[in-house]
């Protein structure tokens, strides 16, 4: 297909954070929605090509379609950080493994931790700024929230949360900084090794308890799964959620008229999230391998080639959403990708909603007249494959 003029070439590592991509994958769904470009390998061996997808019908054909194309990828490319890893498994053995640990992220299992957990964690980071008059949300609120909810859930101190915010981004970033990336993992696989003990020793009720007793037709996890679980967990729930709580709020601190509605009508929270969500959606990109000969979008693809959904181009679908780069609170609901589809959507897309809509309501009530600092630097929404404000200057009423 037609590239037209765009330079499509991915930005340097040490530029991920600042990166804004959109204009290069607005251009790649209109000239180029499936692209082809020369295969990464991560052995040393030549490697198949490479296909990038920008468009919602090709990224959501490919992730319901785990038959043609397999996660298995995300097992390669993240096991040295990770171990056994639920995202690299298909068919029947991701099936088990899922329904060993779904049952704890069901709505109902989660609405528990919303008086228990996740109200008191935002009202103690909120508790520490109302006086002040002024914070940077990002590094005080937004960065800290989501890691303490998920070090509460799985049953890991919360005074420990910047340690596992630490090693989570290491992790994380494994790929481009791989002896990091080992010793996070490592040092994280140490802290948890003496709870998993003695939790199969004494269970106390939280996630961790469960994970080392669930149980289903006599399987139970091994211990490398619980490990990769865990590791896999903490990084997706405590960086993702971040990302998008700052992304909400600024959003509506752009916008005077919507913060105005949500303030006045808090049913709007939902929406808000959810368009936001939509809008600026905080990992942009998924992997997955094809296993067979196959094709997508009228594109010969060999077996084995790698392919990258973006989805933060996906949920800017123009012939799924109208003007899609516009964040609009009235928009029509419809599945974005912010979660991913098909066998290996997103198991945190209920507790990632109920931590941003308790978080937005929080922020609204504790920190009255919020505002932009006007004599900070107006902060914007960067990333190429993660995205979200780095700071987010603000000025309210002290409380």
């Amino acid at each position: 297909m037609d590239s037209g003029e765009m330079d499509y070439s991915t930005p340097p590592y040490d530029q991920w954070d600042y990166a804004q991509p959109y204009e290069q994958w607005d251009h790649a769904r209109h000239h180029c929605p499936v692209r082809r470009q020369e295969g990464i390998s991560f052995t040393g061996e030549p490697a198949p090509p490479g296909f990038t997808l920008t468009s919602w019908a090709d990224a959501d054909r490919v992730l319901k379609d785990w038959r043609s194309f397999s996660a298995s990828i995300n097992g390669e490319v993240m096991q040295p950080y990770m171990g056994e890893l639920m995202l690299g498994l298909d068919g029947d053995e991701h099936r088990r493994y899922r329904n060993l640990v779904a049952y704890a992220f069901r709505r109902s299992t989660l609405e528990r931790w919303r008086g228990e957990l996740i109200e008191p964690v935002i009202d103690r980071l909120l508790d520490i700024i109302a006086p002040a008059g002024r914070a940077d949300l990002v590094a005080e609120v937004t960065s800290r929230f989501p890691v303490q909810v998920i070090c509460g859930i799985v049953g890991v101190p919360t005074a420990d949360h910047k340690r596992f915010n630490e090693w989570a981004v290491k992790i994380n970033y494994g790929p481009l900084y791989p002896e990091e990336g080992v010793a996070a993992s490592q040092a994280m696989r140490d802290y948890l090794e003496p709870l998993v003990e003695a939790r199969r020793a004494e269970p106390t009720g939280d996630l961790l308890s469960e994970l080392v007793h669930a149980e289903i037709d006599g399987a139970r996890l091994t211990d490398e799964k619980i490990y990769g679980f865990l590791r896999l967990l903490l990084p997706a729930g405590a960086e993702t959620t971040y990302r998008a709580f700052g992304s909400c709020l600024l959003a509506l601190l752009d916008r005077p008229d919507a913060m105005a509605r949500v303030l006045a009508d808090r049913s709007l929270v939902p929406a808000a999230v959810e368009e936001t969500l939509r809008w600026e959606t905080s990992v942009t990109m998924v992997a997955r391998r094809a296993a067979t000969d196959t094709e997508i979008g009228g594109c010969p693809v060999p077996a084995g080639s790698s392919v990258s959904i973006i989805s933060g181009s996906a949920s800017r679908d123009e012939a799924r959403w109208d003007d899609p780069g516009q964040w609009d609170l009235d928009r029509e609901p419809q599945q974005h990708m912010a979660f991913g589809t098909g066998p290996h959507q997103c198991l945190g897309m209920h507790l990632a909603r109920m931590e941003l809509e308790v978080g937005i309501n929080a922020v609204l009530d504790r920190l009255p007249n919020l505002r932009l600092d006007p004599d900070a630097e107006r902060p914007v929404i960067s990333g190429y494959a993660f995205r979200g404000p780095l700071t987010l200057p603000v000025l309210f009423d002290p409380s």
